[in-house]
């Protein structure tokens, strides 16, 4: 089993920022625990991986435990994507949710403009999904 089957470090540095963003809210809630799963599977986590995401995700978490230095500025825009659509994910966004957005933008360093226009589209699109279920 090769070394390409396993989940780049920026993914998983994803993954685990979006579960401070799971625990925003104060509770890990099982929509938001199936989408953690969903990406895991998504980005080819092998079986230790997902038990390491898993194992991490079990212990509440804050926005200081993003670990910025391992998100490219790319990385960070695809974070604050997931993020948006993670604090739908259980049919509402609660003010909780959308003051962490807010804390987890400031966090990034991504420019006002620029997440603002992210924040808005992944709103649009999360509102968008949300209508279809």
């Amino acid at each position: 089993m090769g070394d390409d089957r396993a989940m780049h470090e920026q993914n998983m540095a994803i993954v685990k920022s979006l579960v401070s963003v799971a625990w925003a809210d104060g509770d890990f809630a099982d929509a938001e625990r199936q989408m953690i799963d969903g990406l895991l599977a998504g980005f080819d986590a092998s079986e230790d991986e997902a038990d390491e995401i898993r194992a991490y995700a079990a212990e509440k978490r804050t926005l200081e435990d993003i670990p910025l230095s391992d998100l490219s500025a790319d990385d960070r825009r695809i974070l604050l994507q997931h993020a948006v659509l993670l604090s739908f994910v259980d049919g509402a966004q609660a003010d909780s949710e959308k003051a962490m957005i807010d804390a987890l933008r400031a966090r990034l360093r991504i420019p006002e403009a620029e997440s603002s226009a992210i924040v808005q589209a992944s709103e649009e699109r999360a509102k968008r999904l949300l209508s279809l279920l």
